[in-house]
């Protein structure tokens, strides 16, 4: 079988006026060359249709053996139009860090991918490096206050806002600035985080418009001053000239997939260190403008559909119709302790074992009140043992289980579980909620650290517990961000499967008040990702005729 790469590259694509025109917006859409375009971020408000339904799609604790998130979303929604229903799936924009580095591209795979797929995986329209300009604009004017005078007094040892760039560059995760002498500043630790953990990336995706997006960068938190008050973005002025250069990265970008059906994508935190889905402005416009527009939460369940449902869905004034839970039969039985080495062989004991990681999720998704259904991708290995394994294992658990081979046969693997999402959409969600908003701090850390995460108990380090005190008095009614491991649903990335009583440790609080968020860090999360030993750049290149191959 041809690489994704090599799949991608021999579809002749549509121009994306022919994109637009299919949903009615050829006289909006601004084209960004042949096969992007940029949609003007207010369009929704000019839209006058009933929002169609909301498809979320998640999937268990990822593992080697791949789940196939991103690719069920994009088979999906292809399925959905095959079947006659109107589509748009809506994904965030991938970071080079993880192109370079160990996850690849992020734009699909086999027959169901998105277009074109190496611009979407390499720079897009530069909607990435609008948010690292922006948040090291705001970097640039703290240090360049500092040394004008420091009128607002702020102490060095207090600036809590560090410096960005869309890479995996360990070296720079604890840095000193400022040396060389008197004109280059006054010295002081700084450090580096990968771009798609900004606070401005979060902003980006949870802005309604643009006077809302310049608004929450205002409110961005930078430094304390020597007599302990908070110093804003908007005390320095820099929200106005962040919003500035945010001016095309607000506008949500349309592209295709391999069969054409209209994709929205836009912005790109990650969920394991931010809320991890798309922009709100993108996925409100798909929804004016289909019957059905599947999303996805990055990672698991417990990491992206938590954030998504309690933190995105509050914020947006929108809620999923139906959840799509993801899994394979490889995964699963490597939750069971099956090395990759053996997961050709049937094992159903060790599936079995497995199968209590996706029960934690699923529970967890029917806390929320909402129809569950779950999309086993088939690989050619899976036997019909294991496959009725699983199959009678979910349907115990009142959930719904749809085959899946959107991989290998893009929208005709997908038609099954198109059907299954289309009747389960039709029963009615019962919205809730995880936690209130006016709940102390500890008491949301420690709901989502013992309901979805299964800790025993959580415990708190004295720097955890200072901040939270800081924090509490005029962020206390803000929704939670947990900063974890996507690995295991604990803190502890080595502890695979359903593990359970264990203690959860917070080692910081952190205040995101332009976002509208606070994040707790459990274990040892790191907001600047390295390189492994042989990074997936290593693959990459390109030809005389600018082809790029080795891109996944």
């Amino acid at each position: 079988m041809k690489s994704d790469i090599e799949i991608a590259q021999s579809v002749k694509m549509k121009n994306i006026m022919e994109i637009a025109a299919q949903l009615g917006i050829e006289k909006e859409v601004i084209p960004y060359g042949h096969a992007i375009g940029k949609i003007p971020y207010d369009l929704t408000n000019r839209i006058d249709n009933k929002p169609g339904k909301l498809v979320l799609v998640t999937a268990i604790t990822p593992t080697p053996a791949g789940e196939g998130k991103t690719t069920t979303s994009i088979g999906l929604s292809q399925a959905l139009n095959k079947t006659g229903r109107r589509s748009i799936v809506t994904l965030r924009e991938p970071s080079l860090g993880p192109v370079f580095g160990v996850k690849g591209g992020a734009a699909g795979g086999g027959f169901s991918q998105v277009l074109p797929m190496e611009d979407i995986n390499l720079h897009f329209t530069g909607d990435i490096h609008a948010v690292t300009t922006a948040h090291n604009l705001l970097s640039a004017m703290i240090d360049a206050h500092i040394n004008a005078g420091n009128d607002l007094k702020l102490r060095p040892s207090m600036i809590y806002w560090p410096r960005v760039m869309d890479m995996n560059d360990r070296a720079l995760r604890n840095i000193v600035v400022g040396l060389g002498g008197a004109s280059n500043g006054q010295p002081r630790e700084d450090r580096f985080m990968i771009s798609v953990a900004s606070e401005v990336m979060a902003i980006l995706c949870l802005s309604k418009n643009f006077l809302d997006l310049k608004e929450r960068f205002g409110k961005i938190i930078v430094a304390r001053s020597e007599d302990r008050k908070f110093i804003s973005a908007k005390d320095l002025g820099a929200n106005g000239a962040m919003a500035a250069l945010m001016k095309n990265a607000i506008n949500p970008n349309l592209v295709q997939t391999l069969e054409h059906t209209p994709a929205i994508i836009h912005g790109g935190p990650f969920a394991n260190i931010a809320h991890g889905t798309n922009s709100i402005i993108a996925t409100k416009m798909a929804m004016k403008l289909t019957d059905y527009t599947v999303t996805e939460a990055g990672f698991a369940a417990d990491l992206g559909a938590e954030k998504f449902l309690d933190v995105v869905s509050r914020l947006a004034g929108f809620w999923p119709d139906v959840t799509v839970l993801v899994a394979t039969v490889r995964a699963l039985k490597m939750h069971g302790g099956v090395s990759k080495k053996g997961l050709d062989e049937e094992n159903l004991p060790a599936l079995k074992d497995g199968l209590e990681n996706l029960k934690v999720h699923l529970e967890n998704l029917q806390k929320f009140g909402m129809p569950v259904v779950v999309a086993l991708n088939r690989f050619p290995k899976d036997t019909q043992k294991e496959i009725e394994l699983v199959r009678e294992y979910v349907e115990k658990m009142g959930a719904r289980l749809a085959l899946s081979d959107v991989w290998a046969k893009g929208s005709d693997g997908g038609v099954d579980l198109a059907e299954e999402v289309v009747q389960a959409a039709e029963r009615k969600a019962d919205p809730k909620y995880l936690y209130e908003m006016t709940e102390p701090i500890q008491r949301k850390i420690e709901k989502v650290a013992k309901e979805i995460y299964r800790a025993g108990k959580v415990e708190y380090t004295s720097e955890a517990l200072k901040h939270i005190k800081l924090y509490a008095k005029d962020f206390n009614d803000l929704p939670l961000i947990v900063a974890k491991t996507q690995a295991s649903l604990s803190d502890d990335p080595s502890k695979i499967g359903a593990p359970s009583g264990y203690t959860l440790t917070i080692r910081d609080v952190s205040v995101s008040a332009g976002a509208g968020f606070f994040v707790a860090y459990a274990g040892d999360i790191m907001t600047m990702p390295g390189l492994p030993k042989r990074p997936s750049a290593v693959d990459i290149d390109i030809n005389d005729a600018g082809e790029i191959n080795g891109l996944f």
